[in-house]
């Protein structure tokens, strides 16, 4: 695999994704954090550690972030209420971290989905891991340009991409019985998680180096050769053994690549910025 045009996929199919990649990457879509003005500003100042200030803004940027984190010590008021609402209509991603020594018996608040709401324990500080997995989880692919430019979100973006991807496959490997009919579907996904990876660590990862890089880190096809070559050994359960390997092979491969990356400097990104891979 040394060429772009030995990939089993349309070679249109790459470049759609990459060209999604960059304009998430160019529109540097802030994530804003609001709330109680204090403990907002101190959120901020714990998700910018190592990364770039201006990736996080204030109510200002409501309606053109990614998604807005919004900090309450207690029940939410009219002001807050108000301000959760215009997130809403405006299809912004929802996040609020209920803290303070009111934060864990207080009702979830509107407009927000349990699953985004992140209860602080009296007397803890910010639970910085578990609200980066929140956001990763709630905003799925378009996390990666935000991990670029905020380190504390990148491996739980990372993960999130890894898992994502790595169960899609498997649906793949599961789903699709006529051999070999599956291979361009998993490989894409394994290019486009691959290329999400690598936005993740602020790489732009040029089509003609994805062959060279996929061989670098040993992609899964190899696993997909064992799955077909087992089918004819366990018809009756191949549909499992194929979505085991598809999505074990896959989960290795995005592991790979998480090492791949982030033994080659990562970038903090900054507006404007492109690192075309390698530097």
């Amino acid at each position: 695999m040394t060429a772009a045009g030995r990939l089993p996929v349309d070679p249109t199919a790459v470049l759609a994704i990459a060209r999604e990649l960059r304009d998430g990457a160019t529109a540097d879509a802030p994530l804003a954090v609001t709330g109680v003005s204090e403990l907002a500003a101190a959120l901020r100042r714990e998700l910018a550690r190592g990364g770039v200030a201006s990736a996080l803004r204030d109510e200002s940027a409501l309606e053109d972030a990614a998604a807005v984190v919004h900090v309450l010590a207690g029940r939410a008021d009219e002001e807050d209420v108000a301000l959760l609402k215009r997130a809403s209509r405006a299809g912004v991603t929802i996040i609020c971290v209920l803290a303070g020594p009111q934060g864990e018996d207080v009702r979830d608040p509107p407009y927000v989905l349990a699953e985004n709401v992140v209860r602080v324990p009296s007397g803890s500080g910010f639970p910085l891991e578990e609200i980066a997995r929140v956001i990763a989880r709630a905003l799925g692919e378009r996390a990666t340009p935000l991990a670029a430019r905020l380190p504390v979100l990148r491996d739980a973006v990372v993960d999130r991409m890894i898992t994502q991807f790595s169960r899609q496959n498997g649906v793949i490997g599961a789903a699709v019985f006529v051999p070999g009919a599956d291979l361009p579907v998993l490989t894409l996904n394994q290019i486009r998680l691959l290329m999400r990876i690598a936005d993740a660590y602020g790489f732009e990862l040029d089509r003609g180096r994805i062959p060279e890089v996929l061989g670098t880190i040993g992609g899964g096809l190899g696993f997909r050769a064992v799955a077909r070559s087992l089918l004819g050994v366990v018809p009756v359960a191949g549909w499992a053994v194929k979505a085991g390997i598809a999505y074990g092979g896959t989960r290795a491969f995005g592991e790979a690549a998480r090492r791949y990356f982030e033994s080659r400097a990562p970038v903090t990104r900054v507006p404007g910025d492109r690192s075309i891979f390698p530097r």
